[in-house]
């Protein structure tokens, strides 16, 4: 079979395969990587019309691709995409993600971007991360993603989710909320010129002027139930590091948390009630240690850092009336009247303590001005 486009063009055959084969095909992986793009789509075109005297298992792989080759001519899908102010990102070219080593042969044959202007997909360590969770969310959950998102995006992190209802759509909203902060970035199941779900449109638009919209298959792509699943890998493999905010015990977000830690991502989770079934992903999450518990924007940044590089800041705490006190101290400043003063053998038998015992304490309290005497009584000094 003779295609209409130079096969030789290593940009034409990558596209070529991002039809051909399905998101995630690790033997169309396997072919390309030891074939080449152009070798291997020269081989399936020659084994087209005899796949019947091929090998069984090399049968199997001819007569899943070759259909798709009928009628096949990249370069209108690639028109569609520079009409749309798109470009092609192809592996080894500049721009291409490192991070998608990770994935080896199950890596994408192309990423086709929707964007304005050039974004790097192509992160540094600490720079991106993953924001995912359930499309049935609550409340709770939209806030927390959306503040964790803007927070993120104002400190430079790039936020990347799936563009769909619920979670996605409030971390997107959030980074695009950021004031001169990093882009946001969908990786969506379809082609970048069906933008789903429907009522994420505006939303999808938006991203794309300011950030990028990313897919895997080309222009025209139907976003199946198959290629969400296997879009979850790359939503987990781009990134630093992935966090859950709502999530119940089904969701796809839990598919992209495993697949995040089966490449040795960071993974964490944002707790919730423990009654609410939109949190029972994240709860079984941090369970089983899959994951961190996560608790603020902070705790997230330090979630997708190198080792040492950011670290989150302590909660503020204010501190208390006994802290730092000896068992004989705290027991007699706890045992004082808060706001009049008392004698020593009242403040004893109250604190059930000797007479001795409390007058030692005293004048270590006084030294550290936490009481004061006046005559032969005793008071607390007001913090």
């Amino acid at each position: 079979m003779r295609l209409p486009f130079d096969i030789t063009d290593p940009v034409l055959a990558w596209a070529a395969w991002s039809r051909i084969a399905e998101p995630g095909d690790d033997r169309a992986g396997v072919v390309v990587r030891d074939l080449g793009p152009s070798t291997a789509l020269d081989w399936l075109s020659g084994n087209a019309g005899r796949a019947g005297s091929l090998p069984p298992a090399t049968r199997t792989m001819v007569e899943r691709w070759a259909p798709r080759l009928d009628g096949l001519d990249i370069r209108r899908e690639l028109e569609v995409l520079h009409r749309l102010g798109g470009h092609l990102l192809v592996p080894d070219a500049p721009g291409w993600p490192s991070a998608f080593a990770d994935l080896g042969t199950a890596a994408p044959m192309a990423l086709w971007v929707r964007s304005r202007e050039r974004v790097t997909l192509d992160f540094p360590a600490g720079g991106s991360i993953s924001i995912v969770g359930s499309r049935a969310s609550t409340r709770y959950g939209e806030t927390t993603a959306a503040e964790f998102a803007l927070t993120l995006a104002e400190d430079g992190v790039a936020v990347v989710s799936g563009g769909a209802y619920g979670i996605d759509a409030a971390a997107h909203r959030g980074a695009l909320a950021a004031r001169g902060g990093a882009p946001t970035l969908a990786l969506l199941a379809g082609g970048v010129d069906r933008l789903y779900p429907a009522g994420n449109e505006g939303l999808l638009h938006t991203i794309a002027q300011t950030g990028a919209l990313v897919a895997e298959s080309p222009p025209g792509s139907v976003p199946g139930r198959h290629r969400f699943l296997a879009r979850n890998r790359l939503i987990a493999a781009l990134t630093g590091g992935t966090l859950v905010v709502e999530a119940g015990a089904r969701s796809g977000a839990i598919s992209t948390a495993n697949h995040a830690a089966a490449l040795l991502r960071p993974v964490g989770a944002v707790p919730g009630p423990v009654t609410s079934a939109a949190s029972a992903g994240c709860h079984w999450l941090i369970r089983e240690g899959r994951a961190v518990c996560v608790t603020s924007a902070a705790e997230a940044r330090e979630l997708v850092s190198p080792v040492g590089d950011y670290l989150a800041p302590e909660p503020l705490v204010a501190p208390g009336l006994l802290d730092d006190l000896a068992p004989d101290q705290s027991r007699v400043l706890d045992a004082m009247p808060v706001r009049t003063s008392a004698e020593v053998e009242s403040i004893a038998r109250a604190a059930g303590l000797a007479p001795a015992e409390v007058r030692g304490a005293l004048g270590l309290l006084e030294l550290a001005g936490r009481v004061r005497r006046s005559g032969n009584r005793w008071g607390r000094v007001a913090s």
